[in-house]
């Protein structure tokens, strides 16, 4: 790895998270800085586990998202080990899907099925049954080196700084079902009045102030009122 090209790209990163919008927004912007930093690094992606529920918080592409749905599953995998760990570990490899570690035997078989080839990843923090790890996916074996562990960490204190930010995992994951309720109803209205997006933020916003109703909440009511197939239109 070139570390003075990484380090150049760390720097440009951080000047790039300075303008998200949200600990979203950040998230998303750090995995995709890992494909674009990370020798190897083909997909990235950023899961929490939630008293027992694993959340993806972040992901270049539904390879990951799988990969997270297949350790929720089976409450088995990289990610799992980590935050049940005693010691002092918090990075992981998988040189080679085909040879994982006995206790992630079900995973890598789920994983193999993906194209996953190996896996790396850091675990960005613990806090009583909450947990992140910032993960890195390849199609081919033994793609990422020992170098991945100081890489993957560089990568890591950025995601584990936003996530400090979001207090919870819960109240992120809610913020998460609000931003994508919100996003639904400003489609539907751009839709169905042919709005541009900032003239549906500002129906949404002019309704909650005037009602003294949560925008999230507005938005909920706009998405139940969703016409039916084969129904009336509302107007």
């Amino acid at each position: 790895m070139d570390w003075r090209e990484y380090a150049e790209g760390m720097a440009e990163l951080a000047r790039t998270l300075l303008e998200r919008r949200s600990v979203e927004d950040t998230l998303a912007e750090i995995a995709r800085a890992a494909v674009r930093l990370v020798d190897g690094c083909e997909e990235a992606g950023i899961l929490a586990v939630n008293k027992g529920r694993s959340v993806t918080l972040a992901a270049t592409g539904e390879l990951v998202r799988e990969s997270d749905r297949i350790q929720g599953e089976l409450s088995e995998g990289p990610c799992y080990d980590l935050a049940r760990s005693s010691n002092t570990d918090r990075v992981y490899r998988i040189p080679d899907m085909a040879d994982p570690q006995p206790t992630w035997e079900q995973f890598a078989v789920g994983a193999r099925s993906l194209g996953i080839g190996s896996m790396t990843g850091v675990l960005l923090y613990t806090d009583k049954e909450d947990f992140g790890a910032l993960n890195l996916y390849s199609s081919r074996p033994k793609a990422f080196g020992e170098e991945i562990e100081t890489a993957g960490w560089l990568l890591a204190s950025h995601a584990a700084v936003a996530l400090a930010s979001a207090r919870t995992i819960d109240q992120l994951e809610h913020g998460m079902e609000s931003r994508h309720a919100i996003g639904e109803a400003m489609g539907m209205l751009m839709e169905r009045h042919r709005m541009t997006e900032d003239d549906a933020f500002d129906v949404l916003r002019r309704i909650s102030q005037e009602h003294n109703i949560k925008l999230r909440d507005v938005a909920q009511r706009i998405r139940k009122d969703r016409p039916q197939p084969g129904g009336p239109a509302h107007p």
